[in-house]
């Protein structure tokens, strides 16, 4: 087996790595090109990426769970978690706890709502978070009327915004949830169990595992990362306003697909999200250094996530076409399933 050949087994094992190469490649291009790019231009693009890192982490938990599973919830959780944040807290660091509480209530409340949606009710995934996306945005502007000044808490600031050694705070924190994810995923009974979830739900149920709680649990850990995630993005603008939770819908779909998570579930990659987040940022960046206006920047993105995902529906329909024919008899009893459970 000649290195190429090594590698290439390699990187099928370790979808990261695509993503990784993406954000090096044009990291260097962008330096070459502006003549200005470095180390420290790098760490802002980092502590952007910072943000959809963590929404991203939960996206990634709900698309796992398979069928094409995605939550269209979370922009609107961001920008009301930002809302709720001001509200609570007031802009002191004594009423921390409570604002910070008051964002993962709201991150459960709406986790549980979206599990009744769709264990509970049967609701396809995308109709039932767009639904709940809807709902939330009436709230968001009630409570923008409430609204009547921006102040942050000192302390979120310094967490938004601080620096420790040079590195961003929010970096720090964006890779820390990057480690939980992948400990959680490959060392825990959950991660086990989401996985198998993912891959066939037939046999995941006739191997007694309770289908409708791991989804659920998946919803409620999206929902809190993007309650928090608002929480945090809300001082790092130093306010809050409608729509501030919009860019992160298409972005964190497109980070936990660029990042290696297979779209159809069953295998899910945490340091994937955390590369590919960067690399989107990056390609915003370079749109923005070209010029392009902001409606020619979503269609940009918009491709590149339809490019991807045309490729991850290759992928899926390879895998089903390899399984053999008892396993492909499962799949036919639950449409969606991506792929037979390891033997």
């Amino acid at each position: 087996m000649n290195a190429l050949s090594a590698f290439t087994l390699w990187a099928q094992k370790n979808r990261w790595v695509w993503a990784a190469i993406g954000v090096l490649l044009l990291w260097l291009v962008l330096s070459v090109v502006t003549n200005r790019f470095s180390l420290s231009s790098l760490s802002g693009i980092v502590l952007s990426a910072s943000f959809l890192t963590v929404v991203g982490i939960g996206q990634m938990f709900v698309v796992t769970t398979g069928r094409g599973n995605i939550d269209l919830s979370v922009a609107s959780v961001i920008t009301l978690s930002a809302f709720v944040a001001l509200l609570t807290i007031k802009g002191q660091d004594a009423n921390l706890a409570i604002g910070v509480t008051a964002a993962v209530l709201l991150g459960l409340a709406v986790g549980l709502l979206n599990s009744l949606l769709v264990v509970g009710l049967g609701i396809p995934a995308i109709i039932a978070t767009l639904a709940t996306g809807y709902v939330l945005a009436t709230a968001t502007l009630l409570s923008n009327k409430a609204i009547s000044g921006f102040a942050v808490s000192p302390v979120l600031k310094g967490l938004a915004t601080g620096r420790i050694s040079g590195v961003p705070i929010m970096a720090i924190i964006a890779i820390l949830g990057v480690a939980i994810a992948s400990f959680v995923l490959r060392y825990t009974v959950f991660g086990q169990l989401l996985s198998a979830v993912g891959q066939n739900r037939t046999a995941a149920r006739l191997a007694a595992i309770n289908n409708g709680r791991v989804i659920a649990a998946a919803f409620i850990i999206s929902s809190v990362l993007a309650s928090l995630d608002g929480l945090l993005l809300g001082a790092y603008i130093g306010g809050a306003f409608l729509e501030m939770g919009q860019p992160y819908l298409l972005q964190s779909i497109a980070a936990v697909v660029l990042g290696g998570t297979l779209i159809f579930g069953g295998s899910a990659t945490a340091l994937g999200t955390l590369f590919a987040s960067i690399l989107l940022i990056l390609i915003v960046t370079t749109m923005q250094i070209i010029g392009l206006p902001p409606g020619a920047q979503d269609i940009v993105q918009g491709i590149v996530v339809i490019f991807v995902l045309a490729l991850a529906g290759r992928q899926a329909l390879a895998r089903r076409a390899s399984v053999d024919p008892t396993d492909a008899a499962a799949s036919k009893t639950e449409p969606g399933a991506a792929a037979p459970l390891p033997k």
